[in-house]
């Protein structure tokens, strides 16, 4: 699979005081958005055990399943990266069934078409900054360019609803998933809606070189 005409969403934003002409080669981009590979999974363990434990008790992924779906399908990941710093991420993994299961947090279904999004996180230090609302609109703009992809999936425990609804997430449910004594929301984003724009939009052709 081909990530070129995903790129747009991806490659670095360069910091508006340095034109990047003048910037040396050693210098780190200020601002990135790019896959995730094995080698960043300690990190994102690190962000992710402080975002979930205090409040839910325990992690959607633990590491081992971190390098699992980074091994996997790294292409269905994003870090955002500040100064080469991990600040914020997402992983999913795709899914081949109209509602989730128990199956659905450990396994990847690669001929599915449905992304499931196991987890998005932001560092402590950069919350309340709106960099998930951020990251969430790349990432899905980024599944719109990806072709087998028509839908994105997620469940979340009721008070974060909100959150994804003003993603433009729909609620289907409650999942049929628990976890200890936590229940869940089924949502979805409907990116098979936007097949016109995927054909359309400058974001989605391959970038000059």
């Amino acid at each position: 699979m081909s990530l070129v005409g995903a790129l747009p969403f991806l490659k670095p934003r360069l910091s508006p005081s340095v034109s990047p002409g003048r910037q040396r080669r050693h210098t780190l981009p200020a601002s990135e958005f790019r896959p995730l590979n094995t080698q960043d999974a300690i990190s994102v363990f690190e962000i992710e055990k402080e975002a979930f434990i205090s409040v839910s008790g325990d992690c959607p992924l633990h590491l081992d399943e971190v390098r699992h779906f980074l091994m996997l399908c790294p292409e269905l990941s994003m870090g955002w990266f500040e100064e080469g710093r991990l600040v914020a991420f997402i992983i999913g993994s795709q899914w081949d069934q109209d509602r989730l299961t128990l199956d659905a947090l450990t396994l990847h279904k690669p001929k599915g078409s449905t992304v499931h999004i196991h987890v998005l996180a932001v560092h402590r230090t950069f919350r309340q900054q709106g960099k998930g609302p951020i990251l969430m609109w790349r990432y899905l703009q980024y599944l719109r360019c990806l072709p087998y992809v028509r839908r994105a999936v997620l469940m979340c425990e009721d008070f974060l609803v909100p959150f994804y609804q003003k993603s433009g997430f729909k609620v289907q449910g409650r999942c049929s998933i628990t976890v200890a004594s936590l229940t869940f929301t089924e949502m979805q984003y409907p990116v098979r809606g936007h097949a016109l724009m995927r054909r359309n939009s400058l974001g989605c052709k391959p970038p000059l070189l």
